[in-house]
């Protein structure tokens, strides 16, 4: 079996604060490790692809693979499809690890989606999304389902509704913006490798390969008006309102890479 995990760190048991997930707390790195490691020791016989997805993607150190010679890695950023980069048809399925709930739940861990600084909102087709909800999307495009997340409590409630069979392990239970109540470590440690486990055994036909129906319409909402300025220059985007700006096409891809191009343009805010 041919497995792609997409890495996010937010979600993950021992962090609550955006200091957690920065460099130089090689303490919560360490603690991001050994969750990963309890998820990859169940995944030896299979050929695994993470995409460190986490801000710059410099996250998860290479030696890992010297573990798990199984394991690829792709590291570093800025790349094309971020945090799906190096996905296509061959995969079997997708594992997200670490993810977190959308912008604006109450009393979750660091929420956001995609941009912590820059986007206060995203819908599509109507309906509110998370990084999950929109990469579990990406997958859609190759035919290849979401069976498994480890996230936080928010998140799974989030997701409830959207998937069949999905293995969920709840990481943390959040109880503020940052701050959140962990169970002990070992605990956790045996249920995501139980989980994997589980996830191995189930049939494709069984889980939910997620698309939208076209034509896709992607409404998001900015932080503030200057980036509303700053993509609404960008070709097929129209200005809605003072934060919003929308994004009609009948490819996801369009969609997708749409979201990443206003991610990264919005990012040159902070010097203006």
């Amino acid at each position: 079996m041919k497995i792609y995990i997409s890495f996010d760190f937010e979600g993950l048991a021992g962090v609550t604060q955006w200091k957690d997930v920065t460099k130089g707390k090689d303490y919560k790195q360490v603690y991001a490790m050994e969750q990963l490691r309890s998820l990859l020791k169940s995944l030896k016989e299979h050929e695994v692809v993470i995409s460190d997805s986490h801000a710059m993607g410099d996250n998860i150190p290479w030696e890992i693979t010297k573990e798990f010679p199984n394991v690829e890695l792709i590291s570093g950023g800025i790349r094309k499809y971020y945090m799906m980069n190096g996905l296509d048809n061959s995969f079997d399925r997708m594992i997200f690890f670490g993810y977190h709930s959308g912008v604006g739940e109450m009393y979750s861990t660091m929420d956001h989606t995609y941009s912590s600084s820059s986007i206060h909102n995203i819908w599509i087709n109507g309906k509110y999304m998370n990084e999950t909800l929109i990469n579990a999307a990406f997958g859609g495009l190759y035919n290849v389902p979401l069976a498994m997340v480890v996230g936080d409590d928010k998140l799974e409630k989030q997701l409830n509704g959207y998937f069949n069979n999905l293995v969920y392990v709840k990481t943390k239970n959040s109880i503020g913006r940052f701050s959140a109540k962990f169970k002990p470590m070992r605990t956790l440690l045996n249920e995501i490798e139980d989980a994997a486990i589980k996830m191995l055994n189930l049939k494709k036909e069984d889980l939910t390969i997620l698309k939208f129906k076209k034509p896709i319409e992607m409404i998001v909402e900015f932080s503030d008006t200057l980036r509303a300025d700053m993509v609404e220059s960008m070709p097929l985007v129209e200005r809605i309102d003072g934060r919003k700006v929308k994004l009609i096409h009948e490819d996801y891809k369009v969609i997708f890479e749409g979201l990443l191009a206003m991610t990264y343009i919005t990012m040159a805010a902070k010097y203006l």
